[in-house]
This record gives C-alpha cells, sequence and structure tokens, in this order.
C-alpha cells in the first residue's frame, strides 16, 4: 500500500517556519455536540482515531495554523469519513464554523513504513529510468489514484506525460534515497 506522509508536531515549534502535511478537510459538523466530519487525505487512520495535537488551517487565515487537540475519532466505512471530536468545540455551530478547514500535521511526523511501502509525495521529482536500458524516460510530477496509484511522469525533454501503474510489475525499483525509480513498461506505454 502506498501512504501520504503525516507528522507528530512539537508545541513550541513555529507553525509558519515548518512545512505542512494536509491530513483531511472538514466537510461539516455531526450531531450537535460539536463533532466534526473529516474527509481523509491520508491513509493512516491514527491520524483521525489517536488523540493528540493536530494543526487547523482555516480558510480564513490560511497562513496561520491554529493548534488544536483532537480528542477522539471514528471512522464511518459506508461513508469514507471520520467523526472526529476536537478541543473546545462542543456546539453544533462551532463545528459548522470550522466546515472547509483543512487539518494538519508537520511534515516530518511520518508513522513507520513496512517495506515495499512509500509516501507518495516522497516519489515527486524521482528521476524514472528504464529497467533495461538505463535511459531515463522522465521524472515523476504528479501521482493519480484510479484503483492503484499511478505515477504521472514528465518524459524527458518535453511537456508530455505519461501515467504509469505504481505496481511491482512495472515499477519493481523505488530508490528513494538515489532519487530514483526504474520501470519496466509493457510495450505501447512509452511513446518511442
Amino acid at each position: 500500500m502506498n501512504n501520504v506522509p503525516s507528522t507528530n508536531l512539537q508545541a513550541d515549534t513555529n507553525p509558519l517556519e515548518e512545512e505542512w502535511l494536509e491530513i483531511g478537510t472538514i466537510i461539516g459538523a455531526h450531531g450537535l455536540n460539536g463533532e466534526v466530519k473529516v474527509f481523509p487525505d491520508s491513509d493512516f487512520p491514527e491520524r483521525f482515531t489517536k488523540p493528540g495535537l493536530r494543526w487547523l488551517c482555516i480558510p480564513t487565515r490560511p497562513s496561520n495554523p491554529e493548534k488544536i487537540q483532537l480528542l477522539k475519532g471514528r471512522f464511518i466505512e459506508r461513508k469514507g469519513i471520520y467523526v472526529v471530536k476536537l478541543a473546545n468545540v462542543n456546539f453544533r455551530d462551532q463545528s459548522e464554523a470550522l466546515k472547509g478547514s483543512k487539518l494538519l500535521v508537520h511534515s516530518n511526523d511520518r508513522p513507520t513504513l513496512t517495506d515495499g511501502e512509500y509516501y507518495l509525495l516522497d516519489l515527486i521529482d524521482l528521476t524514472v529510468i528504464d529497467h533495461q536500458t538505463q535511459t531515463v524516460i522522465g521524472s515523476v510530477i504528479s501521482i493519480a489514484s484510479a484503483g492503484n496509484d499511478l505515477l504521472e511522469v514528465q518524459l524527458a525533454n518535453t511537456t508530455e506525460t505519461v501515467l504509469i501503474p505504481f505496481v511491482p510489475a512495472i515499477v519493481p525499483i523505488v530508490d528513494i534515497a538515489a532519487k530514483r525509480i526504474e520501470i519496466t513498461p509493457p510495450k505501447g506505454l512509452i511513446p518511442e
């Protein structure tokens, strides 16, 4: 499983000096007691279920994220959202006022991954190389999701892009440290 990164926050850091990872968007109120519905942008459930410090980016103040304690949360499977309780948000009007706000964590707060898992954001800008010929194909510019993750690769010396399924059969080697991905593309995937 490929995962998007997330972070543990230090209470004494200056949020404006840090890089942020968006973990979810508040899409509305849930009930009368201040709970909010969150659409997740992270593959890590603990971001929404484990109590602790998060940051809140309110649309009217996007350059000034605020600390907020996540008290508890649960996943609503049939809707694909989380319902979370935030500290000091106790009434429906308070939770409704947070609609459109983003939940953030620091970019250095990353859960441990198992072998074969990658933070998708770490794949951006990696050089893509043909595994057999060792020729440069291009570089990863984006990640798309359609069943499997797809690497959007800008072909070398062009503005043309291709989508490459991010599956072991096509992408056998990912070397984050060397900033390269080796692929074994099936015939016709890469234009000649």
